[in-house]
């Protein structure tokens, strides 16, 4: 070993001798350039890593290494860079042998490429295509699917790191060492990028044409003539005929899993519904879903590469069009695994009976009538959302204010009630009880498809007490599949629920389909994550969350502009008074703020009512439910109800996603049930979004309840009617309630 590379190994001695802490404070001139693609990034970069390399140290051995490799390849280095990071890797063989494969799989090749291109004196072009086979051919499918996902990051992910520390130094002049440090990594792995990214595509596309076989615009023929188009993708590996995972989407623009799910050892198949990306017909959501993802079950298990056995997944539409199949009782079919999912009626396109602009918009996409750039266009949507409401006209001249006719959206609103329209989508009470194959439900707090997710798994265990249907539920939100976040809307995620959603779903179809041992983290039939104690627990049933359940009355009794939440009941004729003009239009502006962590409230149209501090800690887990015994002045009303922690320091940390409720759906989805106006009446409800959190010592429950009204949404304003019938002309009496102190929500604890 020559006497530079040994002088680092000699400071480690010491080091570890001395317990050195990590690194002494030393501040290093340093003059970045505008870019880290200009020309003098390379030189100005090289510089600060020879400066710092004689003077970094570490106690912490595998830390040194690592950091001593990314300067040594910053600095040029290479040859030394890659034998720092095989000592790294022998030494993390030694300590960890099971270790599983990460993102320095990516740095190694990197390594190794730049350390050939010098010794052999070849072009980087062709030292990186034989690092890359080399690296590549070690692994099996699984894993080369995530290392070729690692390969294809945008360039941006790590030049935006590497900008951000360029303007922020180069008014200072200097940068200290660990900041030196942090930059190193973020330079490294830009450099990294820049160097391989133009190379990755072609090699990427490489290994999947060795590794697997695709067919693109396959096409299924339905029973009716129409031709559905499919993805087809089958690893290679395997001789033998294979189950099959299937999507059945109309989102082509959504990500497509179908390489993934060959990559765990299934035929993946990604289908597409009536006119969508190849498949004939008008695209309609939903009514031939179901009948469509049968005929294409049907034609999976004729082919010669299947076993027989097909399990569906899918998330918001796509999961229903899993359900929608299973109501068609296809014999292949043996299992299915959805994420929020969508009920067809229920949480879209109206969510509790109430239409969200939204579901126009969504609409009009879907069957052509916009394009995906005018869909996007959220201020040109947010424009038209406040004439409309500023208009005061009826919501089914909605489409007439947008200038666009959509058939489909009109139909919709012919439905407002869960009538036969929307039953015959998808399983229907006893229909459950004939779906005997295993299920899971993923789900968030924070999610609409929360809703679709309860109402599978609570309606199948109801109809089949046995039903072998787990739900998994934790502060996601409908998006959870793309990849676990640490932070969501303003919350951080406790450690325990970043867990890798996909990866769980496929080891759940292992366990059904292919006899491997059930993931732990599915031990029960209900698995959740307790917010704020940062664990997972697991239990036989959603009533089996809570042990307990803590009624808190709505006190008339005021604290500064709020009222109290009590656990002592009020007299019986204490209330409190609300009143809300329906044709004011000065709150066309109005958006609700939708982080889950806020410094204030400030309700639209809403009470606010809040405990005193708590004395313990409380773990509050499972369904909201309550009584309101209230007198309205009109027929009908939409209300909100939001709950909140309040925590010592001031935050205000949503329990789950403000629910809505349409008043005369309350007590049955199916028949509507008006109010009585004018008259005292009660109402008790039980809410359809589940939540699980660790109310903390010192810590106060708040609870918002509120009237809907707001320009994105259809406005009810009680004649009775069909909403959608109704305009500013029905309002001109205000919505007036008197909520008296007997009305309650109840809690459920776990004590």
């Amino acid at each position: 070993m020559s006497a530079r590379r040994a002088a680092p190994w000699i400071c480690l001695a010491l080091l570890l001798a001395l317990d050195l802490p990590y690194a002494r404070a030393q501040d290093f001139d340093f003059h970045p350039p505008a870019h880290p693609g200009d020309a003098a990034s390379t030189a100005v970069m090289r510089d600060l890593a020879a400066r710092m390399l004689p003077v970094y140290e570490d106690a912490d051995a595998e830390r040194y290494l690592a950091n001593l490799s990314a300067l040594q390849t910053v600095a040029g280095d290479y040859p030394a860079a890659f034998a720092t990071r095989e000592s790294l890797r022998e030494r993390r063989r030694s300590t960890d042998p099971g270790r599983p494969l990460g993102r320095s799989v990516v740095f190694d090749t990197y390594a190794h490429a730049r350390a050939t291109q010098v010794q052999s004196h070849v072009p980087f072009a062709q030292a990186f295509n034989q690092s890359y086979h080399e690296t590549l051919g070690r692994l099996a499918d699984q894993q080369a699917y995530v290392v070729t996902g690692w390969f294809a990051t945008p360039l941006a992910t790590y030049q935006d790191p590497v900008q951000r520390v360029f303007d922020q130094r180069r008014p200072k002049g200097n940068i200290s060492l660990t900041e030196g440090m942090d930059l190193i990594w973020s330079y490294v792995w830009f450099e990294a990028y820049r160097s391989f990214g133009p190379l990755v595509g072609a090699l990427n596309a490489e290994e999947d044409r060795r590794r697997y076989e695709s067919e693109e615009n396959v096409a299924i023929k339905g029973a009716d003539g129409v031709s559905l188009s499919a993805l087809l993708v089958r690893p290679r590996s395997s001789s033998k005929p294979l189950p099959t995972l299937l999507e059945f989407t109309n989102e082509v623009d959504a990500p497509n899993y179908a390489k993934e799910t060959a990559a765990h050892g299934y035929v993946g198949i990604v289908a597409y519904a009536r006119g969508m990306r190849g498949s004939e017909g008008m695209p309609v959501p939903y009514e031939h879903d179901g009948e469509d993802a049968r005929t294409v079950i049907e034609w999976i298990a004729q082919q010669p590469w299947s076993d027989g056995r097909v399990g569906m997944y899918g998330s918001g539409y796509s999961g229903f069009t899993a359900w929608a199949a299973a109501k068609r009782l296809p014999g292949a079919l043996k299992a299915i695994a959805t994420t929020a999912a969508t009920v067809p009626g229920l949480n879209h396109p109206a969510l509790e009976h109430i239409y969200p602009n939204a579901a126009y918009r969504w609409a009009a996409r879907i069957t052509g009538s916009i394009d995906e750039h005018a869909y996007e266009d959220a201020a040109h949507w947010r424009s038209l959302d406040e004439s409309w409401y500023r208009s005061g006209r009826s919501y089914r001249d909605l489409d007439r204010v947008y200038g666009r006719n959509v058939h489909v959206f009109r139909r919709w609103l012919n439905h407002p009630s869960y009538d036969r329209y929307w039953q015959k989508l998808v399983p229907f009470r006893e229909q459950f009880a004939h779906l005997h194959i295993p299920a899971l439900s993923i789900a968030g707090y924070y999610g609409s498809g929360e809703i679709g997710a309860l109402y599978y798994y609570t309606q199948h265990h109801r109809y089949d007490p046995h039903a072998d249907h787990t739900l998994l539920i934790g502060p996601y939100d409908d998006g959870v599949m793309q990849g676990p976040a640490t932070a969501l809307r303003g919350y951080t995620i406790d450690s325990a629920a970043l867990v890798d959603l996909r990866e769980l779903r496929y080891q759940w179809f292992d366990s059904v389909l292919k006899g491997a041992p059930r993931p732990a983290l599915l031990q029960s039939a209900v698995n959740y994550e307790l917010m704020g104690r940062n664990e997972w627990r697991h239990v036989s049933s959603i009533d089996a969350m809570a042990r307990g359940s803590l009624r808190l009355y709505l006190d008339s009794a005021p604290q500064g502009d709020r009222q109290r939440l009590t656990a002592r009941k009020p007299a019986p004729e204490s209330m409190v008074r609300a009143s809300v003009s329906l044709t004011d239009r000065s709150d066309a502006a109005w958006v609700p703020n939708t982080d889950i962590t806020q410094r204030s409230l400030v309700p639209h149209y809403g009470l606010t009512f809040l405990t005193e501090p708590t004395a313990t800690a409380m773990e509050l887990s499972g369904l909201i439910s309550g009584r309101f015994d209230f007198a309205p002045n009109k027929m009908d009303l939409d209300f909100g109800i939001a709950l909140y922690e309040l925590t010592a320091g001031g935050d205000y940390v949503a329990l789950s996603d403000p629910f809505a409720m349409r008043a005369s759906y309350v007590r049955d989805p199916v028949h509507r049930h008006l109010l009585k106006a004018g008259e005292r009446q009660t109402l008790s409800f039980r809410s359809d979004r589940l939540t699980a959190r660790q109310i903390a010592a010192g810590s106060r429950v708040v609870l918002v309840l509120s009237i809907n009204k707001r320009a994105d949404q259809q406005l009810n304003y009680g004649a009775g009617g069909d909403v959608s019938e109704e305009s500013i002309e029905d309002g001109k009496v205000p919505l007036k309630i008197r909520w008296y102190g007997t009305s309650y929500v109840e809690l459920p604890v776990r004590k």
